[in-house]
């Protein structure tokens, strides 16, 4: 069994991994589906709201911190190569780092970054929202499958 401080980062990168799966589980379930039903300007607005209040110490905290457990968590099983839970630990590390952060930096971020150039009222923002929507929510499910992959991943290495 996985134990002192390996055991310590392990545990931690289930909470993060974990509470990023369940922010990105909140989205894919309800908030984008809500803000779907809304006229596309205030969609739109609403949208660009909460990405501009997404980047803020208390998520970047998690979202980032987990990435950066994750890869400390892959180096160090690397290099100690441990008897048990070798294979999860790597699997989960990679799940969140290109699963999740990597599918945030290259899928979403440049949709969200496309969206707050649109100013809400204009022809385009309306035309462009339900692509927006189906896009982002679409590669958002894959944030959220692979952050739980990810906490689960770490959770089997620990038993």
């Amino acid at each position: 069994m996985i134990d002192g401080p390996y055991f310590v980062l392990t545990v931690l990168g289930v909470l993060g991994t974990g509470l990023v799966a369940g922010v990105f589980c909140g989205f894919s379930t309800f908030v984008m589906r809500g803000l779907a039903t809304l006229p596309p300007a205030q969609g739109v607005a609403a949208m660009n709201a909460i990405n501009v209040a997404a980047v803020t110490p208390p998520f970047m905290a998690v979202f980032l911190g987990s990435a950066v457990l994750c890869a400390v968590i892959a180096v160090v099983t690397f290099v100690l190569w441990p008897q048990e839970g070798t294979v999860e630990l790597l699997v989960g590390s990679a799940l969140y780092l290109f699963g999740s952060f990597g599918v945030t930096m290259v899928a979403n971020v440049p949709r969200n970054d496309a969206l707050l150039k649109l100013e809400p009222d204009i022809s385009e923002a309306a035309a462009y929202w339900p692509a927006y929507v189906r896009e982002w929510t679409m590669w958002n499910h894959v944030r959220t499958a692979a952050s739980a992959g990810a906490a689960v991943a770490y959770v089997l290495a620990l038993t």
